[in-house]
């Protein structure tokens, strides 16, 4: 894929950017995930979407699976392509609904499945784990709080990066960790706290993720925050198909747009492109290990 042009036959898809200057990793993805609303009836090709990330600069994905399907399908996917690991988990909303389907049963079935999917080579995290109070209301918090802390105990049990999702819910998913004890190692996936939480994450060493929302108008306290995390805490991530940076928001992400996110931080930290480029590969893989 030339500069400027779009993933084959992709007729919805942005335009990539100039290549970066340096190489980074994409350390959040859904390579799986067909939105209609985003990419209409046609499937998503992962694999042109690899080609053309590494085109763009983006050689390593971090492909995430967030219920037992897809989980495993990640799991698949990552064992035949070199450039991709994954991150298993029941994402913070799953619970709730599995319960709502076939009771308590039917989650412990689930917890089972997504432990015997971990402790597979190619998985490097449980996650993303965590609390969304955004689309699950009060009534779905506690079931949604006890899998957090299963998947908290999981990731300790079997030495693996914990994936945090955080939606509406800081102050809960700070206590939890605390409570809990959190892994050696921890990222905030799409970083949405403020400067004051992105400190208390780096007195405690957890790696902060930011997404294309950072270049959004409105979101100077999110720039505020980017800015006080430490060298060696930050990462980038698309969090594909959603949350598209600017000037494409609206249109599906892929990990081949992740350059005007990484433009985007440098020039807020007042970095250069390679030196971002340098600092973000290094973290990513002190965060899940190298491959």
């Amino acid at each position: 894929m030339s500069p400027r042009s779009r993933v084959p036959g992709d007729a919805n898809a942005p335009a990539a950017p100039e290549p970066l200057a340096g190489v980074v990793i994409d350390s959040h993805t859904h390579l799986d995930v067909h939105d209609t609303d985003l990419h209409g009836e046609m499937l998503p090709d992962a694999d042109a979407i690899l080609a053309a990330a590494a085109e763009a600069g983006v050689t390593r994905v971090v492909q995430i699976g967030c219920d037992v399907e897809s989980a495993r399908k990640s799991v698949e996917f990552a064992a035949t392509r070199p450039s991709v690991i994954a991150g298993v988990a029941l994402h913070p909303n799953e619970p709730p609904r599995i319960v709502e389907r076939g009771g308590r049963a039917a989650l412990e079935h689930a917890w089972e499945a997504i432990a015997d999917l971990a402790t597979d080579p190619v998985v490097r995290a449980v996650g993303e784990t965590g609390l969304d109070y955004f689309r699950t209301g009060d009534d779905g918090r506690a079931v949604q709080q006890e899998s957090f802390r299963w998947h908290i105990r999981l990731a300790k049990q079997i030495d693996k990066t914990l994936v945090i999702h955080d939606r509406d819910s800081h102050d809960d998913v700070l206590r939890i960790l605390d409570e809990e004890g959190a892994p050696e190692r921890v990222v905030f996936h799409c970083f949405s706290g403020d400067a004051a939480m992105a400190r208390h994450c780096a007195e405690r060493e957890w790696f902060m993720s930011f997404a294309g929302v950072v270049t959004y108008k409105n979101n100077d306290g999110l720039r505020e925050a980017l800015c006080v995390v430490p060298d060696n805490l930050v990462l980038v991530e698309t969090d594909a198909p959603y949350l598209t940076p600017v000037p494409h928001r609206g249109k599906p992400n892929a990990s081949w747009l992740m350059p005007f996110t990484v433009r985007a931080m440098a020039s807020e930290r007042g970095v250069s492109e390679v030196d971002m480029c340098a600092q973000l590969t290094a973290n990513t893989l002190r965060a899940f290990g190298d491959w």
